[in-house]
């Protein structure tokens, strides 16, 4: 027996007074109205209506029960249509995980942006420990995630959000001492700079692109600034984001390498669970980080 569908039968026949007028109300028979207080009788032992030829009555105890489930029913009604209101309203817990060398990117920027922009929502902003199944996150209690790859994993959604500009770099001091590079092809002949999860790095784009597996490696970091870093002292060639190596950039700490040459952007792309009806405030936050990054453009910088 449906206790809640039972009850809901019986205070319609409360309020309607007969079992035909309450099958209209619901979209039902009177036959199955009468069998659900029936059921209900027999489950709380005892009887709720006086059951005439022309009418129905309630008994003592059907008025006291009636109201009772009247009040249960409301109560579940009242939280259905709050946690309705909820999913289309943009505020509540929202939690968000990425890499380490995305989230000291922009990201951070942006989310901090975006929080007081939405004081309503309550941001948990996590960098670090996302494991490379996609879905991961969701397991973990997260609604949101952020990779550089286009996953192509049906349970999850994907957005992209912006480009990530990278750019090969070194120290003048570096490039006085071991020359500059002429062709991606010089780079085996040079110390090279690399993320641990970049080992390979491309330039071109399309079907011009090239592919070149770095093998002389002198210094491996999984964060993008300790390479930077690395760079900066003169310890060899870098492929990093452009964004936080601008200012080395601009100072002359780091001097761009082939500037003729095209790096590939990197794709920053939002993930999200794969539900059909997405919460809202997880639609407004994703339109919030595109329109911020596509009104933060990089500065650009002589190459």
């Amino acid at each position: 027996m449906d206790r809640l569908l039972v009850m809901r039968s019986f205070v319609t026949v409360a309020k309607v007074g007969s079992f035909s007028g309450a099958a209209k109300v619901l979209g039902t028979s009177g036959s199955l109205i009468s069998r659900h207080v029936a059921d209900l009788e027999k489950q709380v032992g005892v009887r709720l209506v006086n059951r005439t030829a022309r009418s129905v009555s309630l008994t003592e105890p059907g008025v006291r029960y009636s109201r009772f489930a009247q009040r249960i029913l409301d109560e579940i009604d009242a939280e259905d249509t709050d946690i309705a209101e909820l999913h289309d309203r943009p505020e509540g817990p929202l939690s968000i995980i990425c890499p380490k060398w995305i989230g000291g990117l922009d990201l951070g920027d942006a989310i901090a942006a975006f929080s007081v922009a939405h004081p309503r929502i309550t941001v948990r902003f996590d960098l670090g420990g996302l494991s490379d199944r996609t879905y991961d996150f969701l397991d973990s209690g997260f609604d949101v995630a952020f990779h550089t790859r286009d996953l192509r994993d049906s349970s999850v959604r994907l957005k992209k959000i912006a480009s990530l500009p990278f750019v090969l770099c070194a120290a003048e001091s570096y490039v006085k001492e071991r020359g500059s590079l002429v062709s991606p092809d010089d780079l085996a002949a040079h110390d090279c700079l690399v993320h641990v999860n970049d080992p390979v790095w491309r330039f071109g784009h399309g079907h011009a692109s090239m592919l070149h597996k770095i093998r002389n490696v002198v210094f491996q970091s999984n964060s993008y600034i300790a390479l930077q870093k690395a760079a900066v002292h003169g310890r060899g060639i870098a492929l990093i984001p452009h964004r936080p190596a601008y200012d080395d950039l601009m100072s002359g700490a780091l001097r761009v390498l082939l500037p003729e040459l095209a790096v590939p952007d990197r794709s920053l792309y939002a993930i999200y669970g794969p539900a059909q009806s997405t919460p809202r405030k997880i639609k407004v936050f994703l339109d919030f980080l595109t329109t911020w990054f596509s009104g933060h453009p990089i500065p650009a910088f002589e190459r």
